[in-house]
């Protein structure tokens, strides 16, 4: 362990152990407990290969710079905690919180290491490229699909309408169209099944 190189990189991974603390407003499937941060993460980076076939360049897509920006997205909430993606309030100031998280957490690792994060995490923030739009529209189905598997159990906490699920979620068909249709329908069945309230 006498590389300084391995030492900012041991230093890193247990820094971003405290992912595992960070709790966010969906249930797990069950509906027993809040998930975590980390939790997400791993299940954003397993469906990102069970549904490559959906993304809209699936037969080019890059699908580990998918993997890694979705392992790396969330990183920042360490120091900037989870925003709720229907709190606008929180969302004002999100944007400065995060790049300001980006830059502490980054820094740790070697000079090359912390480019690539870099790079990564502004990409997956712009959502201009096939694996960012890729990414982004996984993070919009697994959140969704856990609320819709659990009755619209953080729906209904937070009072959230058709409205403000429609809107946030409808940005998915950039990047998987097909989970766009699918995660539509589950939308509209939520609606019937009074998981989620139409509003006025």
């Amino acid at each position: 362990m006498s590389s300084k190189r391995l030492k900012q990189q041991i230093k890193f991974f247990l820094e971003i152990d405290k992912l595992k603390k960070i709790t966010r407003q969906n249930y797990l499937a069950d509906g027993t407990r809040k998930e975590n941060d980390a939790e997400h993460s791993w299940h954003l980076a397993l469906m990102s290969i069970i549904l490559q076939e959906y993304a809209r360049d699936s037969e080019s897509l890059d699908l580990l710079k998918v993997i890694k920006m979705i392992l790396i997205h969330d990183l920042v909430e360490i120091d900037a905690g989870d925003t709720y993606c229907y709190d606008d309030e929180a969302a004002t100031y999100q944007a400065s919180r995060e790049k300001q998280a980006a830059s502490r957490l980054f820094k740790m690792l070697p000079p090359d290491q912390e480019r690539e994060f870099w790079q990564l995490w502004n990409e997956f923030e712009n959502r201009q490229t096939p694996e960012a739009c890729y990414a982004a529209a996984l993070d919009r189905l697994q959140p969704l699909t856990l609320n819709y598997t659990t009755h619209g159990k953080s729906w209904q906490e937070h009072d959230i309408k058709l409205e403000q699920v429609l809107t946030r979620n409808s940005s998915m068909a950039n990047g998987a169209p097909a989970l766009w249709d699918f995660a539509h329908q589950l939308i509209e069945d939520a609606v019937r099944k009074g998981y989620i309230s139409k509003g006025n």
